[in-house]
């Protein structure tokens, strides 16, 4: 299977998300994205980002009270890091608004569409039988990441993928739909459309997630030959 990837703009797309008609009896099951603040939380480290400036403010501001500076020398040295901080969250949130705007995700009976790219459109085309594995990560408020590993020698890299590649997959990348919202329905239909496209029973397996959260894992679909 060849993996199709497409360079189209969006006011060309045949359909929301697609880059040409499905063919005839092919139907759509879903379409999403990523959602903008789950996003820029999980993804893009903003709430991170912002105390690690906060921690830096902090420090600043004890290093120049404790070399016994003015006090508006010390004010000005805590503002300067105040506005890096706030100057590298808006560009995380702005990269993050812009990576949500600009991606959709399709399920249809027969494969899985990813459109994604900011400056360059790519289309990735997966259909199910070439699909060997899906997964659930469930992060908390219904959203969730479904990772897709991919069968055989097929292979998309990873970055041409990112941010939308499972973490820490780099010999063999897999495609991830990130941030969804009510992930675990999208996950039930997903496994629904692989099991009648493939003809095969599948099971959900328990894994613990990359981070090591106890919170958290992955529900693995695994073919049962």
């Amino acid at each position: 299977m060849k993996v199709q990837s497409n360079g189209h703009e969006h006011e060309f797309e045949a359909a929301y998300g697609l880059p040409e008609p499905l063919p005839k009896g092919e139907s759509i099951l879903w379409q999403g994205a990523p959602d903008f603040s789950d996003l820029a939380v999980r993804v893009f480290h903003l709430k991170k980002a912002a105390v690690y400036f906060l921690v830096l403010m902090f420090a600043r501001g004890s290093y120049l009270y404790s070399s016994d500076e003015p006090a508006l020398t010390v004010l000005a040295g805590i503002l300067l890091v105040a506005a890096l901080g706030l100057t590298a969250m808006a560009a995380l949130g702005i990269l993050a608004w812009l990576t949500a705007r600009t991606t959709a995700y399709t399920l249809t009976d027969q494969r899985i569409v990813m459109r994604i790219g900011i400056v360059l459109t790519l289309t990735f085309n997966l259909p199910l039988k070439r699909i060997e594995t899906a997964g659930l990560l469930l992060t908390g408020k219904g959203f969730g990441d479904i990772p897709l590993a991919l069968s055989g020698g097929d292979r998309i890299g990873w970055l041409n993928l990112w941010p939308h590649a499972r973490p820490w997959r780099l010999a063999k990348p897999e495609p991830m739909l990130r941030c969804i919202a009510d992930a675990q329905a999208l996950a039930a239909m997903l496994q629904k459309a692989w099991t009648e496209a493939s003809g095969k029973t599948s099971v959900l397996v328990q894994t613990p997630r990359e981070s090591g959260s106890a919170n958290a894992a992955y529900c693995q679909t695994n073919a049962l030959q």
